[in-house]
């Protein structure tokens, strides 16, 4: 029923930005806090910023100063603007969020990811 789609992805060179997005669907009550996660190949996933419902955010080390994770919960869209992106930075993007369903329960929802490649 719960949908998350990610996307936004693409090919940027070093020193560029991208924004992603993450839009919920399917009789949403409430999207609470959301995280956004990265996996490169031969990696684990990696937690890159989350954001509680009432915008409240926190990043990874490695993207302090650089990453900036909003939202819109009118929309049920959480977004990750990306500035001065490194080669480092390349990985799928995920997206995760608590979500509670109208009149249900709260669960855990992961969307399929984007990819971001930033290359020279």
């Amino acid at each position: 029923q719960v949908q998350l789609v990610e996307s936004g992805g693409g090919l940027v060179q070093p020193g560029g930005s991208l924004i992603l997005s993450c839009a919920a669907s399917g009789g949403i009550f409430s999207m609470n806090t959301v995280g956004w996660y990265r996996q490169a190949p031969g990696n684990q996933r990696e937690l890159v910023a989350i954001i509680t419902k009432w915008g409240s955010a926190d990043y990874a080390d490695s993207v302090k100063g650089r990453f900036t994770v909003s939202r819109d919960n009118a929309k049920n869209t959480v977004y990750l603007q990306m500035n001065n992106l490194k080669p480092g930075d390349t990985a799928v993007y995920y997206c995760n969020a608590d979500i509670q369903i109208t009149g249900g329960t709260l669960s855990d929802y992961w969307g399929q990811g984007t990819q971001v490649t930033v290359s020279s």
